[in-house]
C-alpha cells in the first residue's frame, strides 16, 4: 500500500459526513438548500506535476482543468474556484494562463490564499459546482454485467510530456493543456452507474471503480482507444501513465451512451483481482501513486 493510500484509509475514520462518500470518490457531494453542491480540491507540485522551467501559463491552465475534470465526472456545472498560490519571482505568465482557462471554461475566480515559501512551488485549487442530475454519479454504482466505457484515447499526455521534456517538435498540448469533459459528463450523469476521470492511469482508475463497486472489470485492450502516433509496443504503458482526463464510466446492460465513447470492458462478479486485461491479471504498478 502506498503512503497516499494508507493516509486516505486512515482519514476515513475522520471523514464520516455523508458528503465525503467515505473518501471513495474525487469530490464531496453536499446537499445544501434546494441544490446539491459538488466540491473538489487538487494540488500540483513543481517537479512532480510540471517540469521545472515550464511555462507557468500552461501550469495555471492545467491546475484549473484537472479540478474541473473532477466536476465533469459528477456531471456538475462549475460555479467557481478558489486558488491556493505559492508566490514566485514573476507570476505574470501564471496569471495570463489562469485568465485564459477561466475564460475558456466560463468559470469565475471567487478568492483563495497566497503564501511564500522556499523550495519547489505547490499550487492548489478548490472547484465548486452544482449537480445537474440526481443521483450524482460516483465510483460505487457499477454492478456485474454493466459495460465499461471510455470517452477518448489514453497515452496522448504521456507522449506530450516526453515531447516537452525532450524539447522536440512533437505536439505536447495533451500534457500541457488537458480538456475537462464537462459536456460529456453532464450528458452521461443521468445514465452512468459509476463514473470518474482518468487522472492516474486507466488501469489504476478502473481498479478504483471496481473496488468501490465490489466488481471485477474484464478489459479488452484491443478496444481501448490510443493516439494514432502511439507505437503499438507502448499501449500497456499508455494504460498506466495517466493525465489523460477522459471519463471512465459504466452503463447498465444494453444501454448506449448519448455521446461518442468506446466500450472497453465488462463488469463481472468480484474476484481476488479488481481488473483483468485480455483475461490476465496485470502485474506491476497499475498507474501513478504518491509514495
Amino acid at each position: 500500500m502506498s503512503k497516499e493510500s494508507a493516509l486516505i484509509a486512515a482519514l476515513r475514520s475522520i471523514a464520516t459526513h455523508p458528503a465525503a462518500r467515505g473518501l471513495q470518490d474525487d469530490c464531496a457531494v453536499l446537499d445544501f438548500g434546494g441544490e446539491t453542491m459538488i466540491l473538489t480540491h487538487d494540488m500540483m507540485v513543481e517537479g512532480v506535476h510540471w517540469l521545472p522551467g515550464q511555462d507557468m501559463a500552461d501550469v495555471a491552465w492545467k491546475l484549473v482543468a484537472t479540478n474541473l475534470s473532477d466536476l465533469a465526472a459528477k456531471g456538475a456545472e462549475p460555479v467557481g474556484v478558489l486558488l491556493g498560490f505559492t508566490l514566485g519571482k514573476d507570476d505574470t505568465r501564471f496569471l495570463h494562463g489562469l485568465d485564459e482557462a477561466l475564460t475558456a471554461f466560463c468559470v469565475p475566480l471567487l478568492g483563495g490564499d497566497t503564501v511564500s515559501a522556499n523550495g519547489p512551488r505547490s499550487l492548489g485549487l478548490t472547484a465548486l459546482g452544482r449537480a445537474t442530475s440526481h443521483p450524482v454519479p460516483d465510483r460505487r454504482g457499477a454492478s456485474p454485467a454493466d459495460t465499461l466505457w471510455l470517452t477518448g484515447p489514453v497515452g496522448a499526455a504521456m507522449l506530450g510530456f516526453e515531447a516537452l521534456r525532450d524539447n522536440t517538435t512533437a505536439d505536447s498540448t495533451a500534457f500541457r493543456r488537458p480538456q475537462p469533459r464537462l459536456a460529456e459528463g453532464r450528458a452521461l450523469a443521468p445514465i452512468a452507474t459509476a463514473m470518474m476521470d482518468v487522472s492516474d492511469g486507466l488501469l489504476i482508475d478502473a481498479s478504483r471503480i471496481a473496488q468501490a463497486s465490489n466488481v471485477t472489470f474484464a478489459i479488452d485492450s484491443a478496444t481501448v482507444p490510443f493516439p494514432a502516433n502511439l507505437p503499438p509496443a507502448r499501449k500497456d504503458e499508455a494504460m498506466r501513465w495517466g493525465d489523460d482526463y477522459e471519463l471512465l464510466f459504466t452503463l447498465p446492460p444494453g444501454a448506449h451512451p448519448p455521446i461518442q465513447a468506446h466500450r472497453i470492458g465488462t463488469a463481472t462478479v468480484p474476484s481476488s483481482n479488481p481488473i483483468t486485461v485480455d483475461g490476465a491479471v496485470p502485474h506491476g504498478p497499475l498507474g501513478y501513486t504518491h509514495d
